[in-house]
């Protein structure tokens, strides 16, 4: 089967095969005839079998075969993660060049101003993440009354990412007469509950079973001590068939330090994290895929936003604890059909997740043991134990967060002010009347010159006049005229000082 048997318009035929597709997937097989159709469906599918195309090219072209005037919104995409509604935003614009319709994404962690400006112009496609939507909704910015086709994305993320009432909300503002697409990787209760909420009679399309793996992913775990598995990731990365490999970790500051160890090793690495402004992440993925970077370290916000082709591996340096997390993380490799490798670093403490992981995707992954760092420690800790490290590891870093909360006074309080430095010239124009002989007076007096020494100001380039004008003393004009001296052109401030400003004006 190819994509003209699908009835898909020339226009969008073209773009495909620029792209490079020739046949469609499975999951692009069931879904796009009926989105054609306009029947509401739920898709579950493995990550990389092709869940993004199956909705972008039935809702180009509805979109593009009804035109409606004023560019209103009328398709909305919701994902979890601002990397995956970057990546939808260019997979709409590549399948749909040359059409007449306008795509728009939007995300936080960036100004809004930009977005704002794009949305002004009119969009019929809006791709967005759960936060950012509601605020522009909230400031007006966004009327979502023409809405036609509404897209919940990775379904899943967005429960585990805690977006479930976000969702809720942008929900609530959508009109009742529309078409409700939703794809999820895995299939827990709460989706299928959501299923019921949202959908209305609607089609379901498994490809896969859920929470399975795909077969192309050759999947390995080493068995080492948590200390060791900086040195073993490094070992492992000395083999020249890792072209490209993408690391999970479970926090953001052990992603960090991630790269710091490999960076020290002499191997390319970058971070991505919630920590990470969008800019730097996604100057982050650019290196990485243009082969700059050969590693790149990411926490979960990550995985379900990274569609690069070319990863050959994918290392979880730590094991997740939620079981569904580790499909959604090696399915980063074997993309589009090609084969890549997954490979588990597991310590004794992390043995019970990873038989929770087994028993998900319902098979057993081979061990390595031929690697230079054997576990050494057989004993797990207890719970008790786990649960004291973990309050004295927080008692630690606040510890340190309050010591840099006093330092950061100090050293602002500590600072010496610098004394203002006022030339003879910006004494005239300050003073005004008192004469530019009293600024050179005044100079010689502040570097302790004897009386007999004060002619020596007629070295300056302005000369010192012989004579003094005496000046009276100051009315309250005057000094009530002092704070608005800045604010008065030049003629103006060198006035004579007894005269209010009314005389000028």
């Amino acid at each position: 089967m190819d994509f003209q048997s699908l009835q898909i318009m020339p226009e969008i035929l073209k773009n495909l095969k620029r792209t490079g597709y020739t046949e469609p997937t499975p999951i692009q097989q069931k879904a796009i005839p009926q989105v054609l159709q306009k029947r509401d469906l739920f898709g579950c599918a493995q990550t990389g079998t092709g869940k993004t195309a199956a909705f972008a090219v039935p809702i180009l072209q509805r979109l593009a075969q009804a035109p409606v005037s004023g560019h209103p919104i009328r398709a909305l995409v919701l994902t979890p993660t601002r990397e995956l509604a970057i990546q939808n935003y260019d997979n709409f614009r590549l399948y749909g060049k040359g059409l007449p319709l306008n795509c728009c994404v939007i995300y936080g962690g960036v100004s809004q101003n930009a977005q704002v400006q794009q949305l002004k112009k009119g969009a019929e496609i809006l791709l967005a993440t759960p936060g950012r939507l509601n605020d522009l909704i909230g400031q007006g910015y966004i009327d979502l009354s023409h809405l036609e086709i509404f897209v919940l994305d990775e379904a899943d993320r967005m429960l585990d990412m805690g977006f479930i009432r976000d969702v809720k909300r942008v929900i609530a503002q959508l009109p009742a007469q529309r078409q409700n697409l939703m794809f999820s990787a895995t299939l827990p209760k709460e989706i299928r509950s959501l299923v019921d909420s949202i959908l209305q009679d609607p089609i379901e399309i498994s490809v896969t079973p859920p929470s399975t793996t795909v077969d192309a992913i050759a999947q390995e775990v080493c068995y080492v001590d948590k200390n060791n598995k900086g040195k073993l990731l490094i070992w492992a990365l000395k083999d020249p068939r890792i072209s490209s490999a993408l690391v999970f970790t479970r926090t953001k500051h052990g992603a960090d330090r991630v790269v710091r160890d490999l960076t020290r090793a002499g191997i390319t690495a970058a971070a991505i994290h919630g920590n990470k402004s969008q800019n730097a992440r996604q100057a982050a993925l650019t290196k990485f895929r243009c082969h700059q970077v050969r590693v790149l370290v990411a926490t979960d916000i990550a995985a379900r936003g990274i569609d690069i082709p070319d990863i050959s591996h994918v290392f979880n340096f730590d094991i997740p604890e939620v079981p569904e997390t580790y499909v959604h993380r090696i399915g980063r490799t074997a993309r589009a059909g090609s084969s890549g490798t997954a490979i588990s670093f597991c310590s004794i403490d992390e043995k019970a997740d990873f038989k929770q992981i087994e028993k998900l995707i319902r098979k057993k992954v081979p061990e390595i043991k031929e690697h230079p760092y054997p576990m050494q420690n057989l004993v797990p800790m207890s719970k008790e134990e786990r649960q004291k490290k973990q309050v004295k590891r927080r008692a630690a870093a606040q510890a340190a967060r309050n010591r840099r909360m006093e330092k950061a006074p100090a050293q602002k309080h500590s600072a010496p002010k610098k004394p203002e430095k006022h030339t003879a010239h910006q004494n005239v124009h300050k003073n005004g009347a008192k004469g530019k002989a009293s600024a050179g007076i005044d100079a010689a007096k502040k570097q302790n010159f004897p009386k007999a020494s004060v002619p020596a100001a007629k070295k300056h380039s302005r000369p010192v006049e012989k004579s003094r004008v005496p000046v009276p003393k100051e009315s309250a004009h005057r000094q009530v005229r002092r704070d608005l001296m800045k604010y008065l052109p030049k003629p103006l401030r060198s006035r004579p000082a007894d005269q209010p400003l009314k005389h000028h004006l």
